[in-house]
């Protein structure tokens, strides 16, 4: 389903299906009809009971708008969901009804259906990230040997290959998104304590209908009710801010490389993609924007849930109340970021004649460490450091090559013969590392890959 137009810039429509209204009422109704299903296979509640709980629990035919009124009212979902749906059982069957919700609380509905979507929304996420590592990874292969500038303190540096970058993107990606993928496993748990965490209301028997009810839903079941200890959520969100880190990083590297004055690479374009609506000529970087936006929002939401962790013995007051907009916030926010890169990484253009071209119009400046680590064995490191500091500004002065104004020089030509100091300027031969460095981050990729 479409976004709310004001969550547009920072959902998917997967996602936002996932986390609408109708989603999260029929999680919470999922949540009934598994706990009278469990509490009919251990002998509480009739079967006829818990089927006819099941068959009221259709949340196209509740009133969302009324529920909405009831749950400000109430100050928790569960109540007026618990009550909507006892009125519905009601109206077919009397008894039936007084076995909706037997021996749970409020906390228990509202914690398990977040995470059921939870799980719905893992799905569509690990989607979007394998996307995205599938993508760099054959970016990464195809540019392999595509030379450009490092650029450090946004200053032209020695080179690098865009291969090597994407695969800097790529590492920090598997690495953040591998936490995450256990985080959910963590968090995947069913709730269910009751009034106090005890399930005193279900006598001896309370254990044995947790196992089956997480059994119906699908989740694990954990040691013990976590009403008041959030530390898997914050887990959750807390991998969801670091993955939205490393797709930020990447497309602040993206959109940086998209200036008109660099003009490395860009965006895929298309019907409405990267336009402006008043100069023809643009093509922004849209999807970038799309995973700053996320990159920057949800530290904040992170924050503000970590914030909410300290919660008050057995139930909190006010704290927990405020996770539900926070936690969905944060996973769509993530998903955005995700999917838009994804379709950036699959159709990102690369122009290796310009990134050649910013390499030579730095006059070969870049070179002055090779230069000055030739120069240091004879001169020693400090002497060839000045050296080159003060050749460099009359290059500049002058707009000459490092290597011509090195040539005029009497210490460097009487050390470095001509043929060392025209290969000077060759980028091909100051890689290093590089290649050894791609394959190594490709390598641990595909591992983490195996693993998940």
């Amino acid at each position: 389903m479409p976004a709310r137009l004001i969550e547009s810039l920072a959902t998917t429509e997967l996602l936002a299906e996932v986390f609408s209204d109708i989603s999260m009422l029929q999680a919470m109704l999922d949540f009934e009809v598994a706990l009278a299903r469990a509490e009919a296979r251990v002998g509480i509640v009739p079967k006829s009971a818990a089927s006819r709980i099941a068959a009221a629990a259709r949340a196209s035919e509740f009133d969302i708008h009324k529920l909405s009124r009831g749950t400000f009212r109430a100050g928790t979902p569960g109540i007026a969901v618990v009550k909507a749906l006892s009125e519905r059982v009601r109206t077919r069957d009397q008894e039936a009804a007084g076995w909706v919700h037997w021996g749970a609380t409020s906390q228990d509905v509202t914690d398990t259906a977040l995470v059921l979507l939870l799980k719905r929304a893992q799905t569509i996420l690990a989607g979007d990230v394998e996307r995205l590592e599938k993508a760099l990874t054959t970016l990464s292969e195809q540019h392999k040997t595509t030379l450009m500038l490092g650029r450090t303190l946004m200053q032209a540096a020695p080179p690098v290959t865009f291969g090597l970058k994407v695969a800097g993107w790529l590492g920090a990606l598997s690495r953040s998104s591998k936490r995450l993928e256990s985080a959910f496993e963590e968090a995947l748990v069913l709730q269910f304590g009751g009034a106090s965490g005890t399930l005193a209301s279900l006598a001896n028997k309370g254990t044995v209908v947790a196992r089956a009810l997480a059994e119906e839903l699908g989740l694990r079941c954990p040691e013990a009710p976590w009403h008041t200890h959030r530390d898997r959520l914050a887990n959750l969100v807390c991998c969801c801010g670091v993955v939205a880190g490393s797709l930020g990083k990447m497309a602040r590297d993206i959109s940086l490389l998209m200036q008109s004055e660099v003009a490395e690479v860009a965006e895929p374009g298309g019907e409405d993609r990267g336009g402006s609506s008043t100069m023809p000529h643009k093509r922004n970087p849209v999807a970038c924007a799309l995973a700053l936006a996320a990159s920057h929002r949800i530290p904040g939401l992170v924050a503000s849930f970590l914030s909410a962790m300290v919660q008050e013995h057995e139930r909190g007051v006010g704290s927990w109340q405020s996770e539900w907009p926070t936690v969905a916030s944060i996973v769509q926010s993530t998903g955005s970021a995700a999917s838009s890169l994804a379709e950036v990484a699959e159709g990102l253009s690369v122009d290796s004649a310009r990134m050649r071209k910013n390499i030579a119009d730095t006059n070969g400046l870049i070179f002055a460490e090779r230069v000055m680590m030739l120069l240091a064995a004879e001169l020693g490191r400090d002497v060839a450091h000045k050296l080159l500091e003060d050749t460099i500004q009359k290059g500049i002065a002058q707009n000459k090559d490092l290597c011509t104004i090195l040539a005029e020089l009497p210490e460097v030509s009487s050390r470095l013969n001509r043929s060392v100091l025209d290969q000077l300027e060759t980028p091909e031969q100051y890689l290093g590392s590089a290649e050894a460095f791609r394959k190594a981050l490709l390598k641990s990729t595909a591992s983490n890959r195996g693993e998940r």
